[in-house]
């Protein structure tokens, strides 16, 4: 699924070890049947890297980008500022992290006119399902798909409880 030019979603981190995290993206979009590229882009290391994939992002037929990052986390709103489209920001709990509150709060505080849809911290697996979401709304199968996964996440819930309520305590 990974393939650069066919891909509607990129999946963005800063550094190689956002990546335990991030891969979790990868994964629910290649299970949804989203095809998407994975790449390293570092706001504070290679801004140049930065302007040349957000200013080309959407030239490219990509649709939605979901960007990772920890500690001051500007990857997603930097990107934000250079591009129309949508992007997504996963919040990292990084080494360097203040509890990953850094990073929650400096992709959450965007100012007015350049949003980031954030979720929650290490979230990257809900990231990959908003991003599918997204491009649901022009896409009939993507949209089965994203029933079909919903309804099997209640047939799990519906399995535990009855588990739970056939304990005996």
């Amino acid at each position: 699924m990974s393939n650069h030019q066919l891909a509607e979603v990129a999946i963005i981190m800063g550094s190689q070890s956002d990546l335990p995290i991030m891969k979790d993206a990868a994964e629910i979009l290649k299970t949804l049947g989203v095809r998407f590229e994975l790449t390293i882009v570092s706001a504070h290391r290679t801004p140049d890297r930065l302007f040349e994939f957000s200013r080309s992002a959407s030239s490219k037929g990509l649709k939605v980008i979901i960007a990772g990052a920890g500690g001051a986390a500007h990857l997603p709103g930097m990107v934000a500022s250079l591009t129309h489209l949508p992007v997504i920001g996963v919040p990292v709990k990084s080494s360097n992290s203040i509890d990953g509150w850094d990073s929650v709060l400096s992709i959450l505080q965007m100012p007015n006119g350049i949003p980031v849809a954030t979720v929650a911290l290490n979230a990257a697996k809900n990231a990959g399902i908003l991003a599918a979401q997204i491009l649901a709304t022009n896409n009939e199968e993507l949209t089965q798909n994203l029933i079909n996964y919903k309804e099997e996440l209640k047939k799990k819930v519906e399995e535990s409880a009855d588990d739970v309520e056939k304990m005996n305590f």
